[in-house]
């Protein structure tokens, strides 16, 4: 899959894509990134890519024109056929791993990054087909979602991360019903007087997973109470999920 990213500071990215385990979804061409810049596709000696927006106001406005020709050069490169056009944005849907999903499993996409005040809207009217939000905050600009997107399909692809089963456990996957995952212990046994729960140092395997299980229904009915309603909906909740929950009601 190919991911172009139209961004005014590429080298943002650099050592991103060079960094961590995803690399190995960079290095390998399992996700494919090029990166474009609009200034390169700026007219006059400023490659200037920003006005005063109409009406006044504070800020600049990133202008439509080279952006839409950096677009087009992107598309270009990509074979000439349509790819999803996707800008980070407070407007856009909020990024759940069910999306994620779906954008691991595809082709790709060209990720527009804003910055300033804004993109001028008829861009977004005339080219853009997918808006994506991290949450209800505003950052500087699109590259941390983009990275954040990047990351989060890399991981997903086969042979990336070290075991395969990792990411089968992570938080909000459907393989845990859509919880949120449970705690982690390590080495030393005790750290700092704490110990570490006795259940995961029995060796019993079915008492660990039931005890995981509890956790998860745990964390989740403190922090993401709604996700719960979702599995319970979903029928995803068995009898002995329900007696764990009931426990911290």
């Amino acid at each position: 899959m190919r991911f172009d990213v139209i961004t005014l500071f590429p080298e943002l990215f650099t050592p991103f894509l060079a960094s961590g385990v995803t690399r190995r979804a960079f290095e390998t061409g399992q996700v494919e990134v090029v990166l474009w810049s609009p200034r390169d596709f700026a007219e006059g000696n400023y490659r200037r890519v920003d006005d005063r927006p109409f009406g006044g106001g504070p800020g600049m406005v990133m202008m439509a024109e080279p952006l839409s020709a950096c677009l087009d050069a992107a598309l270009a490169d990509r074979g000439g056929g349509a790819a999803p056009v996707v800008l980070f944005s407070p407007a856009g849907e909020s990024l759940r791993h069910a999306a994620v999903e779906r954008w691991a499993e595809g082709e790709g996409a060209v990720l527009v990054c804003g910055r300033y005040e804004g993109i001028d809207q008829r861009f977004i009217d005339a080219r853009v087909t997918h808006q994506l939000s991290l949450g209800d905050f505003v950052l500087s600009g699109g590259e941390i979602p983009a990275m954040a997107l990047l990351d989060a399909v890399a991981r997903l692809q086969p042979g990336v991360l070290g075991d395969e089963a990792s990411h089968i456990e992570d938080s909000f996957n459907p393989a845990l019903d859509g919880l949120l995952d449970c705690p982690h212990y390590t080495r030393p046994e005790q750290w700092q007087g704490q110990g570490v729960p006795g259940v995961l140092l029995s060796g019993h395997h079915a008492q660990i997973e039931r005890w995981r299980r509890d956790q998860r229904l745990t964390a989740t009915l403190e922090r993401r109470p709604e996700l719960i309603e979702a599995a319970r909906a979903a029928g995803r909740l068995s009898a002995a999920d329900e007696k764990a929950l009931q426990k911290k009601l």
